[in-house]
């Protein structure tokens, strides 16, 4: 772990900054088109136009996160959940993978407090509710289910794209337009989290812990099983690369290399 910490944290760096970066994105954009006292709350009374809105935002926001020079090193998982499907596919080392997991929680539950002091109470208001997730009146097992197939897929197109030499250099623009999406439709069900993290360090920050397994247990969950069965069923590119623990650079292949996934970190 320690050998690990000195030849990777400018990874995990990378990872905490990241999900911090879209939590600090997520509440300020939040206040910005939910809040009552804003203007542009006013202007768009209607809540479906402005999940919209907040799904465009975040898509872009999801792209400047992988597209960027740190995001492109350490693979932009800022989810624990994405990162035990990649360390259960072997592109991720067990000591990164624990450090992973510690960064991303840091980065959450940083972002998440300091939205807490600088937006004060228009964070705390209900309409806002320092953006956490919590299962919506259709209760705990309806939001569990949602989080479970939204997971699911996306974990399932993430691994795709990754496995195809077409898509791969999309995947950030199919995982943020998957997210847009969500945000759009899912939000109702559960609050669209995907991230254990994320929902983690905004209820600590709301002080509001109702629900909080179900985004513990359902997203990770869902993307083992993805994994699982897309290490079973697929036949098409890079797949023997894909299962094997340790196949990166200098490691024989059949298929090209720009053609395989990515390790993590990116050395």
């Amino acid at each position: 772990m320690i050998a690990a910490w000195r030849r990777h944290w400018p990874h995990y760096l990378a990872e905490a900054l990241g999900l911090a970066f879209f939590i600090s994105c997520a509440s300020l954009l939040t206040v910005l088109l939910e809040h009552p006292a804003s203007p542009v709350q006013q202007a768009l009374p209607n809540s479906t136009v402005r999940r919209g809105l907040l799904g465009l935002a975040m898509l872009l926001v999801v792209v400047t996160i992988v597209y960027n020079p740190w995001g492109k090193r350490s693979g932009a998982h800022i989810n624990p959940a994405v990162t035990l499907a990649f360390w259960q596919l072997g592109k991720v080392r067990l000591p990164d993978a624990v450090w992973y997991v510690v960064a991303q929680l840091v980065g959450a539950i940083v972002a998440a407090q300091l939205m807490s002091r600088v937006l004060g109470p228009l964070y705390a208001h209900p309409a806002v509710k320092h953006v956490v997730t919590q299962p919506k009146p259709g209760g705990a097992m309806v939001a569990f289910a949602a989080e479970f197939v939204i997971s699911f897929v996306l974990m399932l197109v993430m691994l795709k794209a990754l496995h195809s030499s077409k898509l791969k250099k999309l995947t950030g623009w199919l995982i943020g337009g998957l997210i847009a999406l969500y945000i759009l439709i899912e939000t109702p069900y559960s609050g669209m989290s995907l991230n254990p993290a994320r929902s983690l360090g905004t209820a600590l920050a709301a002080n509001s812990y109702y629900g909080l397994w179900v985004y513990w247990v359902a997203p990770p969950l869902a993307m083992w099983l993805a994994t699982v069965l897309f290490r079973r069923f697929y036949h098409g590119e890079d797949l023997d690369c894909a299962i094997l623990a340790g196949c990166g650079p200098g490691t024989s292949s059949p298929h090209s290399p720009e053609e395989e996934p990515p390790q993590y970190p990116d050395e």
